[in-house]
């Protein structure tokens, strides 16, 4: 081959690598976009109000108001000066890119089992939106819950790390929603109990609580026939995520009306059936939840 020919021939392969290369990045924005639906992140990081994903929405909790960050490109107040790595370190150990450990209220605990390319593409998607110039505001947590140091301690007692293992002997759909329901869109966050120190009560998974986000309480959602969801079926389940309509009539409020509409309604039919599938699945635990007063 003349040296011409190479020339054209190490052009041509540089655009088709720049093609596939731009392609993958959109690919993995889009991915992310789907990603950052199903783990609720524009209702908790998006104040009444206010920009999507600058953050400042209130969280209530019994140890305090905890605001939630501006996770837009803004490289001043946002993400915007983050690597993949810090990304990955703040999903998977709960640690911010200045060594400072999260509270648990950002529920990392969970997310600590979202796989890397999953992590991945969420980053791509958050940085391929326009950065918004927003200071994080001040949580409103007494002491000692506001001393971070401490929080060294809690995860030694109540922190497993991750990423997600896909449980042997069940089918991929089963995984599937174990995977979606236990990390990426963290359900038991908020439907189960917490004890004195904010560690979930895993004895309780998905058994509902008092205490649910905003001191509303939040349902049990385990197959159990008197105090959960034992008479329902999939597709009982799979439609209240789709439109927030529960069997008996009732529409879903608060923070899971949220979690619906600007999340869990845009996951596809599959993802949505292996979601109720996992749900279906478990210990059906007796667990009656009442408001406080």
């Amino acid at each position: 081959m003349g040296f011409r020919h190479r020339v054209v021939a190490a052009a041509v392969a540089a655009t088709v690598i720049a093609v596939a290369s731009e392609a993958g990045a959109e690919d993995a924005v889009a991915r992310g976009a789907y990603l950052v639906r199903a783990g609720g992140c524009v209702s908790c990081h998006t104040a009444k109000g206010g920009a999507q994903f600058a953050g400042g929405r209130a969280l209530v909790t019994p140890f305090g108001t905890f605001y939630t960050p501006n996770i837009t490109p803004d490289p001043e107040t946002g993400i915007g000066r983050w690597s993949d790595g810090d990304f990955l370190r703040a999903l998977r150990k709960g640690i911010r890119p200045d060594g400072a450990r999260y509270f648990p209220v950002f529920p990392y605990p969970s997310f600590t089992g979202i796989a890397d390319e999953d992590a991945r593409a969420i980053k791509a998607y958050l940085f391929s939106l326009a950065p918004v110039r927003q200071p994080n505001r001040p949580h409103e947590v007494s002491l000692p819950f506001s001393w971070r140091f401490l929080q060294r301690g809690w995860r030694l007692l109540f922190f497993a790390r991750g990423p997600f293992r896909p449980m042997a002997g069940r089918g991929d759909s089963y995984n599937r929603g174990a995977y979606l329901v236990t990390a990426l869109a963290h359900c038991g966050e908020c439907h189960t109990p917490r004890n004195s120190l904010g560690g979930i009560e895993h004895r309780l998974e998905l058994a509902g609580t008092a205490d649910g986000p905003d001191g509303r309480p939040v349902p049990n959602i385990t197959p159990d026939p008197a105090t959960g969801i034992g008479g329902w079926e999939k597709t009982d389940l799979v439609e209240l995520l789709k439109t927030g309509s529960a069997p008996d009539g009732s529409e879903a409020k608060g923070a899971m009306h949220e979690a619906i509409e600007d999340g869990l309604k845009y996951l596809s039919d599959a993802d949505l059936s292996a979601i109720a599938e996992y749900i279906l699945a478990q210990k059906p635990i007796p667990h009656q939840i009442a408001a406080r007063h």
